[in-house]
């Protein structure tokens, strides 16, 4: 049988057929990295009929596994592991995927195609995916070798933090975006005394808005979250006579007593691999709008990409579970030859507390908030507009406003202020 035209192919995808006819363009295909992106791109190949071979790396010794419930139920231990995995065990055999945890890669041979891991093995690619994600951004102060202070990433660091929690204990968070803030609302739930230290004027300054910071910070205060913002950390400092950390010590000269410390000031991408093997890399592995690197026949997809944004016209690199769902599903129906774009609005949430914060868009750049609703009610919007158009949304326990603001971003809307501000309007009809 003739093997299927590129057309068929994408108008079978977009009926959204479970198997393709398809002359393969690759016979081997390696993932570097074993997360979100890993496994939307193995489902995706073998949901539309890949049958070559398909090799998984992954630095830690557990299957791909969720990573927001690490800064919430699981650090809780409301969780069980076996609960965070995102495929069990018998998905990867019953799809043929080879699986090499607890490995990692430590080159890539562009020039023969092969990767070389670090217990001397090498395994050949005729497609790459770079899917290594992020690593904690590290903490630029003497003393973070002490015993008790923790970054917060993996499975094995929950489990140390964990152990040097109880009641009681005297928690100190080193920055106060979506981590810190997670683990502050978890640790005030589990009885800990707990402060937040943010060198900027306000939490999650990056990416919301004054209004949204200043309910935040209004919130964990009431749960009794202490949050120092202007605080920069000079060092860490030890309890006596010991090399456990005992203070936080800030620039201007205060000491934060601290039983154990979580470093949370943001994350990098981790691109080390690809630096090094020669691919163009700028705040990240740089892709094309298909996900392909700088050379052909490697991809790249998850936390660790800096990619063109068709709807916001520049270049992200989006820390998002969503964003990696769709980067690895469009990397393997563009390895399979289906000519596929990468564009989709992005969204991001954290939950703290009972707040469920959805944030819809990339609201950087705006000239124009409009406040919906009353924070004072706990369900709220704040919408985010550039010369008219909203770019963003940030939603607080509304989901009905985030589903209309996934549509109304994506079709570049311009509201009309006044229904924009009234939530006795719905969101939808606010054009």
């Amino acid at each position: 049988m003739e093997p299927a035209s590129r057309a068929q192919l994408v108008q079978d995808a977009r009926r959204g057929s479970n198997t393709l006819s398809f002359a393969p363009m690759y016979e081997r295909i390696v993932i570097a990295g074993a997360g979100q992106a890993a496994v939307q791109t193995i489902d995706t190949l073998r949901r539309k009929g890949f049958e070559g071979k398909i090799v998984l790396i992954g630095e830690e010794p557990w299957l791909p596994y969720q990573r927001p419930p690490l800064s919430k139920k699981y650090l809780a231990g409301a969780m069980e592991r076996d609960r965070l995995l995102l495929r069990p065990q018998n998905f990867y055999e019953s799809h043929s995927v080879e699986t090499r945890l607890g490995r990692r890669v430590e080159e890539i041979s562009r020039g023969d195609q092969r990767l070389r891991l670090d217990d001397g093995s090498s395994v050949a690619y005729d497609a790459l995916l770079v899917a290594t994600g992020s690593r904690p951004r590290p903490l630029a102060a003497p003393g973070g070798g002490l015993e008790g202070v923790h970054f917060l990433r993996t499975i094995a660091d929950v489990e140390r933090i964990r152990a040097d929690w109880a009641p009681g204990k005297r928690l100190v968070i080193v920055g106060g975006g979506y981590i810190g803030l997670e683990v502050a609302a978890t640790a005030r739930e589990l009885g800990l005394e707990v402060t937040v230290l943010e060198m900027a004027d306000r939490v999650m300054n990056r990416v919301v808005c004054p209004q949204v910071s200043s309910f935040y910070e209004a919130e964990h205060a009431r749960h009794g979250v202490r949050i120092l913002c202007n605080s920069k950390v000079r060092a860490l400092a030890a309890a006596p006579g010991c090399g456990r950390v005992g203070a936080v010590v800030t620039d201007d000269g205060e000491e934060h007593a601290a039983d154990c410390v979580v470093v949370g000031c943001g994350v990098l991408p981790a691109d080390g691999l690809a630096v090094a093997s020669g691919l163009v890399c700028e705040n990240g592995v740089v892709v094309d709008d298909h996900c392909r690197t700088s050379d052909p026949e490697i991809y790249a997809a998850g936390d660790c990409t800096s990619h063109p944004s068709v709807h916001y016209g520049r270049r992200l690199r989006l820390e998002s579970v969503d964003n990696a769902f769709e980067q690895g599903a469009s990397v393997a129906l563009n390895m399979l030859g289906i000519d596929t774009v990468h564009h989709k609005v992005p969204w991001f949430w954290s939950d703290q507390y009972d707040l469920k914060l959805i944030i819809i868009g990339v609201g950087q750049g705006y000239d124009t908030v409009v406040m919906r609703g009353d924070p004072a009610t706990r369900a709220f919007c704040a919408c985010y507009l550039r010369g008219g158009e909203l770019i963003a949304v940030d939603t607080v326990n509304s989901p009905k406003d985030q589903m209309a603001a996934r549509k109304l971003i994506a079709a570049r809307a311009r509201p009309n202020l006044e229904k924009l501000a009234n939530p006795a309007v719905q969101l939808k009809d606010a054009v």
